[in-house]
């Protein structure tokens, strides 16, 4: 079992590593642990709006670089190149998506369904999450994050260096993405990106707040 030493251990170890070593590739089995991090990472009503697209093709990747200035050092040396896409209209409460993960992969019954969906509209609807298309797809942007930070916590885990990637103008990558035929015609859209390898140069030292100016307790 990882020990609460292993774990924190892990968060110190992490760091956002700007330049990976090129001569270090990670192993699949590795990456196919980073990758099942995400996939199996929680989602609101459980209907994972996202799909991880691993860029290892060097002709994409530096057609990314000449609009990705947060990335000018990652995307020529890092081992594998993740674009975390979200879905858009898909994850209205009244999508073949959701219908989709309702029906075929939590095995709802047409009743369950139906309760599930009205409370999922009630949800939406409460919370100005269908007011207009950007806050629907910024909700689903959302849970993407929390395979973002699984998937690089899972990496720590295994030494294995990360970066997020937001730097750069989002509309000019998605572009290069559709040119690409990743966006599955417009269904998708880019939530996040996040490099990974191994560290060229160690890092400075970690800073952060302090524990009593982030954590408050009610009893």
């Amino acid at each position: 079992m990882v020990t609460r030493e292993d774990v924190l251990s892990a968060f110190q170890f992490r760091h956002a590593t700007k330049k990976f070593d090129e001569t270090k590739k990670i192993s699949d089995q590795d990456f196919n642990v980073i990758l099942e991090a995400g996939r199996l990472s929680p989602s609101s009503f459980g209907f994972e709006p996202w799909r991880f697209v691993v860029i290892q093709n060097t002709q994409l990747r530096n057609e990314l670089r000449t609009v990705t200035w947060g990335a000018q050092g990652q995307l020529p040396t890092a081992s594998h190149y993740v674009a975390i896409l979200c879905l858009k209209d898909g994850m209205r409460y009244d999508s073949s998506h959701v219908t989709h993960m309702m029906r075929d992969i939590q095995h709802l019954s047409p009743e369950m369904m139906e309760k599930k969906r009205e409370r999922f509209r009630e949800f939406q609807k409460e919370n100005g999450i269908l007011e207009t298309p950007k806050a629907l797809f910024d909700w689903a942007v959302k849970q993407s994050y929390i395979a973002l930070g699984n998937m690089m916590t899972a990496a720590a885990l295994l030494g294995i260096d990360s970066c997020a990637i937001e730097g750069g103008n989002m509309s000019a990558i998605e572009r290069i993405l559709a040119e690409h035929r990743l966006l599955d015609n417009g269904r998708y859209g880019l939530a996040v990106m996040v490099a990974f390898g191994y560290r060229l140069n160690e890092p400075s030292e970690k800073t952060r707040q302090p524990p009593e100016e982030v954590v408050f307790w009610v009893d």
